[in-house]
């Protein structure tokens, strides 16, 4: 498996602080990446400064073996490397069916526009149910299936996914990562930011950890769940899991 995104000591200020100090990683083609980590570790960022939404100071992002470092954000997206943004922004006072074709907005190919809205009904089928209706009257889960499904009208080779389940009951969490599986089983690769630790990393191929700016550990899903430390810090371990390590 090759590396379609490849960051190399990435540098980023915002709102006035270093909020990434020099991290580096790689996302595997056809993989889910997740970084984890507490709030204020940088993990939004990183996915604002790969979309060019935050400028990098220094180090360089490479994808598909192209220097996108400061790349205009519609070049970006152009390229295939879209984001589901951190809480949703659908346009409210759009229809779900508005919002959906806003996602497409750099394509020409009204066929292809149309057979993908279809996709993304097949899908998500509460959308079509509520194709006609406000994004703003939504549910929260239902806004979610919208922003990705938004992103989806975008074609994407990488799609970046921050903070998904931020706010969702547990039941639509489980949907919502149930429906990451399901893009990866078809080929998508996906680079997931969560701050539920545990649910990243059962479906994550790959993690890595982020604390204040910096890339602390890395690992498999499978290997970070089973470390005592991300168990300690993210994971919250059982009064009995830590007895028996008295």
């Amino acid at each position: 498996m090759s590396s379609i995104l490849r960051i190399e000591d990435l540098k980023a200020n915002y709102g006035g602080i270093e909020a990434l100090k020099g991290i580096s990683f790689d996302v595997e083609e056809g993989a889910i990446i997740t970084l984890i980590g507490a709030n204020g570790a940088g993990k939004s960022t990183t996915l604002r400064a790969i979309s060019s939404l935050v400028a990098a100071s220094s180090g360089a992002i490479e994808y598909r073996g192209e220097d996108i470092t400061g790349m205009d954000t519609r070049l970006i997206v152009e390229r295939g490397l879209v984001m589901v943004p951190e809480g949703r922004r659908v346009f409210p006072n759009l229809t779900t069916l508005e919002n959906l074709k806003i996602g497409a907005y750099l394509r020409k190919d009204e066929k292809g526009i149309e057979e993908d809205i279809e996709a993304v009904y097949a899908l998500f089928p509460r959308l079509k149910e509520r194709h006609w209706q406000m994004a703003g009257t939504l549910s929260g889960g239902e806004q979610q299936m919208l922003a990705v499904g938004r992103a989806m009208m975008s074609k994407p080779k990488l799609l970046m996914m921050d903070e998904p389940s931020l706010g969702l009951a547990p039941l639509v969490v489980k949907d919502i990562f149930d429906t990451i599986l399901k893009l990866n089983a078809e080929g998508m690769t996906i680079l997931l930011v969560e701050q539920n630790a545990n649910a990243a990393l059962r479906i994550a191929h790959y993690g890595y950890v982020l604390e204040t700016g910096l890339c602390t550990l890395e690992g498999t899903g499978a290997e970070l769940l089973g470390n005592s430390r991300v168990r300690e810090a993210y994971l919250g371990r059982t009064k009995a899991e830590r007895q028996s390590e008295r």
